[in-house]
């Protein structure tokens, strides 16, 4: 079964905690703080994999968990790094954050990778916080929470070329005489319910990729049919073949056939109805062929080439490849939509925090504070003073006064919840 659509949750992995430790050996007296850091938590990483043909993998598995770090030790020892979870793609996926709908990768080329969710920071060990004033602390960091979010993942087919046209026009017929492509064929609509891929070779040794995808009718820019399904894969293609059934034979008219998909192709993405196109005028060997064929040229009137063959038959096929063959060398290669995971990260200047009022509770919310309360031993008095210092420096004590909170008021913060109190 192929399957060209997934939605999946990743996490990274969360941070090793950060150890409280003493130093306590013979002839070493008061020995200070001793606790080591706790490790990163692992990435989760989608690669590309050019074995892979669809996300038929992420059907029985959608989710996704890195290991985390292993937690810091005395005697100063710091904790392991987590190791990352690399997750196999096939090439031409495209991931999307599934909540905001933001492209995070567009994955074609083998071996290709993007981290999806990092992994939180370990937590430090009570050694970090020593100083003049505190030379023994009591305290240490919790590991930082990995990401984690739910992602899309949609399957493009990396085709060289994509042939479009009505249901029964012979797009399935056409594939399995030019490749080794077996698609199943049979004289009903929508026949071909999932794409079909075909390799064509040459006898100068040249070869490309053919994708038989379903057909397409009146309003499947809309999603009418199969349209979506369809239209995700033409995207990926650099030239169209346009299989017309030149006879007919279900009563059709070819001219008025073309112009429907290529009106179709041009409401779903102007930039699609405009890639290079050539025209099958299929089922030459049926009665009438001949002269919907020279209907069809006065139509088009030169704007595209055109090929009459009988997919059946075998009628014109050897000119028609070999006439791909050739467009395809002056086309350029598909580029990623984004190629380095450089160019994927985008830092919106965020506020610090964000306060607003639900059910009589102040809510705070912000990547910053969230971090800072998650990493935070709230059942250690030194490390919830800690706390308290940092939403102080950072403003957010004089913010809940403007937004008018009262002792006795309470304050949630992710899952803590606490009590204000006015500070002396």
């Amino acid at each position: 079964m192929f399957y060209d659509y997934a939605k999946v949750f990743v996490k990274g992995g969360d941070g090793g905690n950060g150890c409280v430790a003493f130093r306590r050996e013979k002839y070493v007296p008061e020995g200070g703080p001793w606790g080591g850091d706790g490790g990163a938590g692992g990435d989760v990483v989608f690669v590309v994999d050019p074995g892979l043909r669809t996300l038929v993998d992420f059907r029985y598995q959608r989710h996704y968990k890195a290991a985390r770090g292993q937690h810091g030790m005395g005697k100063n020892m710091h904790g392991k790094d987590g190791e990352d979870l690399i997750v196999r793609v096939p090439p031409g996926t495209v991931v999307k954050d599934a909540e905001t709908g933001a492209l995070i990768a567009d994955l074609i080329r083998e071996g290709q990778r993007v981290v999806v969710a990092r992994g939180g920071r370990g937590g430090r060990g009570n050694a970090r916080f020593a100083t003049a004033l505190n030379k023994a602390p009591r305290m240490a960091e919790k590991g930082e929470p990995g990401e984690e979010r739910w992602l899309e993942l949609e399957l493009k087919l990396l085709a060289d070329v994509g042939l479009v046209g009505f249901p029964n026009a012979g797009k399935s017929t056409l594939i399995s005489r030019v490749s080794a492509a077996r698609p199943k064929i049979a004289d009903y609509p929508f026949t071909t319910l999932t794409p079909n891929l075909g390799v064509v070779r040459l006898d100068d040794g040249a070869s490309f990729v053919m994708a038989d995808i379903p057909g397409l009718i009146a309003g499947a820019h809309a999603g009418a049919g199969l349209g979506h399904q369809f239209l995700r894969h033409t995207g990926r293609t650099r030239l169209l073949l346009h299989v017309i059934d030149a006879a007919g034979a279900e009563g059709r008219d070819p001219v008025e056939d073309f112009q429907v998909i290529n009106r179709e192709l041009a409401l779903y993405d102007p930039e699609l109805a405009a890639r290079p196109q050539v025209v099958a005028a299929n089922k030459m060997d049926l009665p009438g062929a001949r002269e919907n064929l020279d209907r069809l040229r006065r139509a088009l009137e030169g704007r595209y080439e055109i090929f009459p063959i009988s997919a059946l038959s075998g009628e014109g096929l050897k000119e028609l490849v070999y006439h791909l063959a050739r467009r395809l060398a002056e086309l350029p290669p598909p580029e990623p939509v984004v190629e380095t995971e450089e160019r994927l990260t985008v830092v919106d200047k965020e506020p610090r925090f964000t306060i607003s009022r639900q059910d009589g509770v102040f809510v705070v919310k912000g990547r910053e504070i969230e971090r800072h309360v998650a990493m935070t031993d709230l059942d250690n008095e030194e490390a919830v003073d800690r706390l308290q210092r940092i939403m102080s420096l950072i403003g957010l004590e004089e913010a809940l006064r403007q937004a008018g909170i009262r002792e006795g008021d309470t304050v949630r913060i992710n899952d803590f919840e606490f009590e204000y109190m006015e500070t002396l």
